[in-house]
């Protein structure tokens, strides 16, 4: 019984992790990647449909596989991400021009998350 209760809840947090990181692909401030990767952990523990479904996505199953074997990103998609951060942000600072202290945080926010993804491992290919 207990794990059939650790199964369902696994498989339901990780579809709550996949729909965090569909909405942080529009959001800026939701980071989509690390979502997704949670999503994979726990598909990976309950799921093997759901983890190989993740695994095989037209847009996430590549750098995720990646990242499942070897902790690493490719530098390409490491300068998408950051160059998406900067994007997204930077719109969200212009829509908010009147808000100053509201801007001062987006900065802050967009500086911790440039910090997070320059410092992943780069894969060598």
């Amino acid at each position: 019984m207990r794990t059939k209760i650790k199964h369902t809840l696994l498989i339901c947090l990780g579809w709550f992790f996949v729909l965090l990181g569909a909405v942080g692909a529009v959001l800026p401030l939701l980071p989509t990647t690390p979502f997704l990767i949670l999503a994979l952990a726990c598909f990976a523990e309950s799921s093997p449909r759901f983890h190989r479904m993740l695994l095989e996505n037209k847009w996430f199953g590549p750098p995720l596989a990646q990242w499942e074997n070897s902790k690493t990103i490719r530098r390409k998609v490491k300068y998408k991400v950051m160059m998406l951060i900067i994007t997204t942000f930077s719109i969200s600072i212009f829509v908010l021009s009147d808000r100053v202290n509201l801007q001062i945080m987006l900065v802050c926010f967009c500086l911790i998350l440039l910090t997070f993804v320059w410092r992943l491992k780069e894969s060598n290919g």
